[in-house]
């Protein structure tokens, strides 16, 4: 693994191209039993530094967050995506409305300004990242590893911070 100097904006930038399109992420938080990932659904919402998801109070991640706000989110597709950061509970209704609708309607069996009814907006502090896409990239990385040459160059595994 190696890490990049990025400016703020090329690493969102970067993020954001790695995770956009991926619909559902794991969500993991820090329970008193220990960590605790579920699949959520992110908000469509282009990726600026904050991750959006909607949920509901009477649920272990609401008292899991309040307890201890860091969370790590990961994305799988075409890259391997995992966003460190702090998680704050959201209640504001226009905010709700904004990401609202008919499907979290039908799942959650509520409408948008049931007091029941939050967003988890998450702070992303570093991202780390696994690309999979370049079938020649990943035999060069792979044959530097097996022969222990330098792969701090490459731009297959990084780490940013946000």
């Amino acid at each position: 693994m190696s890490a990049t100097n990025q400016s703020h904006q090329e690493a969102v930038e970067t993020v954001r191209d790695l995770i956009k399109g991926i619909d559902t992420a794991m969500f993991t938080t820090i329970s008193p039993e220990g960590l605790v990932s579920r699949p959520m659904k992110t908000q469509e919402v282009e990726f600026d530094g904050d991750l959006w998801f909607l949920t509901k109070k009477d649920t272990s991640k609401f008292d899991e967050i309040l307890h201890d706000p860091r969370v790590n989110v990961v994305y799988a597709d075409k890259s391997y995506v995992s966003i460190r950061g702090m998680a704050r509970i959201v209640s504001d209704v226009a905010k709700k409305k904004e990401f609202w609708n008919a499907g979290y309607e039908a799942f959650l069996k509520t409408t948008y300004d049931d007091p029941n009814v939050i967003l988890i907006q998450v702070h992303a502090e570093s991202a780390e990242y696994w690309k999979s896409g370049n079938l020649a990239e990943k035999a060069t990385y792979m044959f530097k590893r097996l022969t222990n040459q330098d792969t701090e160059q490459s731009n297959l595994n990084q780490t940013i911070k946000l």
